[in-house]
Formats: structure tokens, sequence, C-alpha cells
């Protein structure tokens, strides 16, 4: 039996244990829980149950139950205040002083000469990059086998001797009635340089004696191997010449063989040939660089033939000066020199130079003919196997044919001098060039009657 005094007692136990589980339950702040107040009155004696109790909520108390309640006071402790560090004190700098003139020239001189030498390696760096000469070097030793280089062209110097004078002396004299024409004169010896000219250097229109260097610059061009003779030409419409050939009565597109072409150019003065051998060479500026290249100073392609306006020029001495490199074998081989003159024996036009040698002597030649000029110039073996080199250009008036008359004249006088010469140096008996059968009347080489002397067959 519990008397009153201790049921009011364990009440107020009961009250105090709610409190005190209920801060223990609340979540801690930094600050101290605050304990409750106690009564100055003295406590009622507690029961040994009573006093279990609250040891057990003194041990809850003391010892968190969740873990959140253990994080929340490692969160709830504040590191120390770190001691505050004193700031060092800072070093007072002098300002700099000012340079002198002489001491800023240096300097900037100086950083110039970095600049101009940093800018000079890239400049030669991107040069050595950008130059196809550098990059081709670069390549060759990758390549196996480099092709053929062309061959060098060298500068023509035509090699003369002593002038032959008196027959010099004797054309001028035959030939100075016809005040009325401008001759233009060149023969060459071609075993002792022995020549003589009339006006040689003078820049002549050239009308189709032109053809005779575009021959040899396609010769030249295919033994450096840009040019096949069997290679095809396809014939255009602005390459149709009329005046002479045939190959203007061909449709544009139609095809033929370069040599084919070539030798047509030379053998009847076809003007559509010319212009197709000229575009295949690389055009007019092209074929103008192998002229100047040789030497020739007065021999120049202006227009395409068939130029009757006489703007296509060259000169006797040109002319020589090309036979004889032709003849020497310096601007093309052997072999295209052989067949170059098996197509300058086939000209069809014997007018001019063949009408003035003897029975047995053979002509390489090509022929011009415009209304201001009439021309021949080729290279002649006699039968005792002489040979000589003559070029004739005559300016005349509008399609004079005493034009024609004076370079037979010229050419027979030139054939009696160097036959006489070979008779001469003969141990055998001679006849005198006046009364040379071989001489009257002329015949052509190939074997044909003479033609009219007043009339031009092809240009």
């Amino acid at each position: 039996m519990w008397d009153g005094t201790d049921e009011s007692g364990s009440n107020s136990n009961r009250s105090e244990i709610g409190v005190r589980s209920r801060i223990a339950q609340a979540p801690r702040s930094r600050r101290r829980p605050v304990e409750p107040r106690r009564s100055s009155e003295p406590e009622p004696p507690r029961t040994r149950r009573a006093r279990r109790t609250d040891k057990t909520m003194e041990k809850t108390a003391e010892f968190p139950k969740s873990r959140t309640q253990q994080a929340r006071r490692r969160l709830e402790v504040v590191p120390p205040p770190e001691p505050r560090r004193s700031k060092p004190a800072r070093k007072t700098v002098a300002p700099p002083r000012p340079k002198s003139a002489s001491a800023l020239a240096f300097l900037y001189g100086t950083r110039l000469l970095i600049l101009g030498i940093g800018i000079g390696v890239i400049a030669g760096t991107s040069l050595s990059i950008f130059d196809p000469a550098s990059r081709t070097t670069a390549e060759a030793p990758k390549t196996e086998q480099s092709p053929p280089a062309a061959p060098s062209t060298p500068t023509l110097q035509l090699e003369l001797a002593q002038e032959i004078g008196g027959l010099k002396t004797q054309i001028q004299s035959a030939i100075a009635p016809q005040t009325q024409l401008t001759p233009g004169l060149m023969v060459v010896d071609a075993d002792t340089g022995a020549y003589f000219d009339i006006n040689g250097s003078n820049a002549i229109p050239a009308a189709s004696t032109i053809k005779f260097p575009i021959l040899v610059a396609f010769f030249q061009a295919v033994d450096e191997g840009k040019v096949r003779l069997d290679q095809p030409l396809t014939l255009k419409k602005e390459q149709i010449a009329a005046e002479s050939g045939d190959l203007q009565d061909s449709q544009p597109g139609s095809q033929f063989p370069a040599i084919q072409v070539a030798t047509k150019m030379i053998d009847i003065s076809d003007n559509t040939a010319t212009n197709m051998i000229i575009d295949l060479l690389g055009g007019k500026e092209a074929v103008n660089q192998r002229f100047q290249a040789w030497g020739l100073t007065n021999t120049v392609i202006q227009n395409a033939l068939p130029d009757l306006q006489g703007t296509n020029t060259s000169s006797p001495r040109d002319m020589v000066t090309l036979l004889s490199a032709v003849n020497s074998g310096k601007l093309v081989s052997m072999r295209s020199h052989e067949r170059m003159l098996t197509i300058m024996r086939k000209v069809v036009n014997n007018s001019l130079i063949p009408q003035g040698l003897g029975q047995g002597a053979v002509i390489a030649h090509k022929t011009g003919d415009i209304g201001m000029m009439l021309g021949d110039v080729g290279m002649i073996d006699l039968p005792n196997g002489k040979r000589y080199f003559m070029a004739a250009m005559v300016k005349r008036p509008h399609n004079d044919d005493r034009a024609g008359d004076a370079i037979r004249k010229m050419s027979e006088l030139t054939y009696q001098y160097f036959n006489q010469q070979s008779e001469a140096s003969s141990p055998s008996p001679t006849l005198s060039p006046q009364t040379n059968p071989t001489m009257s009347p002329p015949v052509n080489p190939q074997g044909a009657e003479p033609s009219n002397p007043s009339t031009i067959a092809q240009p």
C-alpha cells in the first residue's frame, strides 16, 4: 500500500521525466541547455524505481540516439580563430631614370635589326617553298629515271672568211639598170667561208620564206621529244588560209599527221599547214623566242599566213646563217637534217634560183612571193661536191616580174663562179663558163623543163 505522499511524489517525478525526454529529443543548439529551475522546497523522498528512471534518462540525454544528432554535434565544433599575420611592408621603388637619346636610338635600332632578320628568314622560307626550281630539285631524287633534257640552243655565228669582191661587182653591174628594185642578197661558200652580200642585213618582208625557219623549229621540237612525227593535228577554222595550198579545202575537224602537214608547208607552200605548225609549236610568240635564241635578229612572225601586208620579216643574212647552222648540225640531229633536206628538195616552185643552175646541180630551198617581195633561199650542191648557201630577197613594185629576172641572173652568175672555181682545181680539162653547154638552156635539177621566167607557179 502506497500512501498519499508517495503518490504525489511519483506524479511530480513523472512530469519531470517527460520534460527531460523532450529536452533530450529536441535539436541541440550551440547554447547549452537551460536547466530547469529547482524549487527551494525540499524534494519529497523518491523511491528506488524513480531513481533508476532518472539515471536512465540522464544516460539517454548524454548519448544521442541517431547519426544525425552526431553529425550535428560535429558541426557544432568551431575551430579556433587563426592569428592575424602582419602584412609585409612594401618596398618603395624609385621611378626609372629617363634614358638618353643615344641609348634609345641604340635600343630601337637593335629591335629593328632583329625584326628585319625575322622577316628575312620568313620571306626566304616562303620563297623556297613556292619556288618551282627548288621544288623540282627536291623531287628529282624520287624519280627513277628522268627524261632526257632538251639540248641547249647555241647562238648562231656565221663564220665568214674573205669577201668575194669580183662576183659582187659583177652582180651589182647586172642588176643596176633595175632601179625600181631593192635587192637583198648573200652568198657563202660552205667549205671556205668566202662570201659577199648586197644589203644582206636589211630586214625585208619574208613572205613564204619564213616557212624555212618554222620547219627548222618543227624538227628541233621533234628532237626535243615535244612533238611526234605521227602526232595527229586537228584542223581549226581559224587556221584555214587562202592563196596557196590544198588544206584550205579540208573541213574543220579533219586530222593529219604532223609530218604530212610540215611537208605540205614546204613542198606546196601551204599557208593553212603553216598556221597549224605554228600553233603546234606554241604560237607565234613561242616560235619567235626560238628565232631570238638562235640569234636571228630580223626574223619575226607578226601575223598568221598568208600575210599579204608583209609584216613577217627576215633578211638574207638570217637565212644564210640558218642554212649554215642546219648544214653543220648545230640545231637539229643528223636524222632531222636529212629529213629537212629531203622535204626542201621536193619544192614544186623551181622558177627562181634553180633556173640559174647547171645540169646535175641539186638544191634544197624555199621560195616566197607576195606583191611587194619575191625571194628564194637554198643550199646548192654542185656535181663535183661543192656546196654554197644563197638567199635572194628582192623588194619590188607590186607583182613586178623584173624581180624574178634579177634573182635568176644572180643565181646564174653565182653558179658560174663556183663551178669555175671547182673546175680550175680539177686536173681534167675544163670549159669556160661562157661556153659550158650545161648553162644554156638552164635545166631544172629534178630533170623538168625550165618554166617561163616571168611566171611564178607557187609562192
